[in-house]
Formats: structure tokens, sequence, C-alpha cells
């Protein structure tokens, strides 16, 4: 039985259209300009430096690879996987629909207008993942001198970023407070840690932050404002800072801890590492499976 097909209608240069048929089946236009704007935003930022219009070219050729691709795909699915039980579709459905705060809503985002064509959706999509779950069958184990191999490659990879336990006293520059307000203050603060106040409750007595007695916790780079961090991050364990400057108002910080950059042991990381292994592994797979496919197919530009 020939199976059906898709059709997406290309522009070339100068004008002239294309159109884009995978074993007999005519593949919407919409396909290829639903994938460009998918991959658009994530690859104008790898591919930024390259000219515009190559830029275009290629990812207009990598979109109608992708089409194609899964397409194939699903006319395998649907081939291979003669039924999906209706009581899974429904039981589906309804797991989707709670997601949203109306069924026009829930219509909306499948592009949809009624639960027939919904179900449609979700058959698909269900022998898609039988078909995928037949392609992973019987791949083996990652070896366990693989996962080693792995872990002595890629140490850094796996290393913590380094940690600082903190507090802070601050006052906040805002409409209750003006610049030279908050700094009065905090310098006031200041003053009464320099005659030996404990830091805990100068913090209750002057900080607009009291929760946790202005305790941080543990941070990491990325985490504050790059102003706080440049102060925070040079303080030794058990020192507190002179007043400083962010956007947001006056600090006094004071470092508690410090957590040193570590590599974890081999054993701390192998589980993570066997499923990374055996999630390339998987990928590997299916772009074979689908290479076999494309060298059974019959594509045609028209």
């Amino acid at each position: 039985m020939q199976r059906r097909g898709v059709e997406i209608k290309l522009t070339l240069k100068g004008g002239k259209a294309m159109t884009l048929i995978v074993n007999g089946e005519k593949i919407g236009d919409s396909m290829v300009q639903q994938e460009v704007e998918r991959l658009k935003p994530d690859y104008e930022k790898a591919f930024r430096d390259q000219p515009q219009e190559e830029r275009e070219s290629q990812l207009l050729d990598w979109s109608r690879e992708n089409v194609i691709e899964m397409v194939l795909l699903k006319q395998e699915a649907e081939r291979r996987i003669n039924h999906i039980p209706e009581n899974e579709v429904t039981a589906l459905m309804a797991q989707l629909k709670k997601q949203y705060d109306s069924e026009a809503e829930f219509y909306k985002e499948f592009n949809v207008q009624d639960d027939e064509k919904i179900k449609g959706i979700i058959r698909s999509t269900l022998k898609l993942n039988r078909l995928f779950e037949d392609i992973h069958k019987g791949l083996p184990e990652p070896a366990k001198d693989a996962v080693r191999q792995y872990y002595e490659e890629n140490k850094e990879q796996f290393k913590s970023a380094e940690q600082v336990r903190v507090s802070h006293i601050v006052k906040y520059i805002n409409w209750q407070s003006d610049e030279t307000t908050a700094e009065n203050v905090i310098r006031k603060a200041q003053d009464e840690l320099k005659n030996g106040a404990v830091f805990e409750t100068v913090v209750a007595n002057y900080s607009d932050c009291l929760e946790n007695d202005g305790d941080l916790g543990y941070i990491t780079r990325g985490q504050m404002v790059e102003e706080f961090e440049d102060v925070v991050f040079n303080l030794g364990a058990g020192r507190t800072s002179e007043v400083f400057r962010t956007r947001f108002g006056f600090h006094i910080a004071k470092l508690y801890d410090r957590k040193p950059v570590v590599v974890p042991a081999f054993e701390e990381v192998k589980d993570q590492i066997t499923n990374e292994l055996k999630d390339k592994m998987r990928a590997e797979a299916v772009e074979e499976f689908i290479d076999r496919l494309k060298g059974k197919a019959k594509i045609e530009e028209i």
C-alpha cells in the first residue's frame, strides 16, 4: 500500500517555488516554516557571525531535513504500530486538559477545534513513542571501562562551583529611603559592629532584610548582582566587609564559610555518566534508523 505524503512549498532564489514530497506524501509548507521558527533563536545565536543570506539558507536546509526525518518516522510508526488502546488516548487527553485553564485555551494551543482531532495527535505521538521504544530495545548497557574513560576525559564538566555562605545588612534606596538616609543608617550599623556588637543583632536593628537574620545561605557566582559578588567572594571566612554600594542600596556582608571548587569522585557521578552515555547511544540508534529510512525513501523536489 502506498503511504500518503506531505507537500512543502519552498521559495528558492529567484522566486521559483519547490514542492517536497516524501514517499508520495505532500508536506504542508507550514511544517517547514514552523521548524524554521523553532530553530531560529538558538541558530541565530550560534551562527551570528555568518553572513545573513548564508544563515537563512542553512537554516532552511536544516529545517527541511528535520521535517523530512519527522515525516519518515511518523510514516514508519503508522506502518509498524497498528493500534493504540482508546482508554490510553482518553486518559492522556484528560491529563493534558488539566494543564489549561479552559478547553478553549487547550484547543488553541493544539490549533484544533474538537477532541477527535486532539485524539488523532495523541495517537500519532504514542505511536512514535512506541517506535522509539522499539529502536532502543536491546541496546547494551554502557561498558564500565567507557564510563570510567568518560569521567577521566571530562572531569572539568563535573566540578562544583565555588560557594560562599554569607549574611548581610542592607538598607535599600527607594521611595521610603533616599541615598543619604540609607547611607547614614548603614554607617550607624557599621559603628556598632566596630564596637563589638554581634552581627545578627545589628541585622535585627538596622537591616531591611530580616529573613534568617540576614543569612543568605550558600551562593554561587551568578546568583546575586555583580557588585555584591565582587565583595563577598573576596572576603575571608569569618570576615566582615566595609560598607559597599550596589544598585539596590548599601550593604555590609559577613562571610561564614567558603566551599572551594571540587571535582567529585568517580563513584559520585558514575550513575550520571552512565545515563548520559545511554542517552548518546539512544540518539545514535535513532540517527542510524533514520539513515536507513532515508536510504529506502523516495524524496522528490518538484
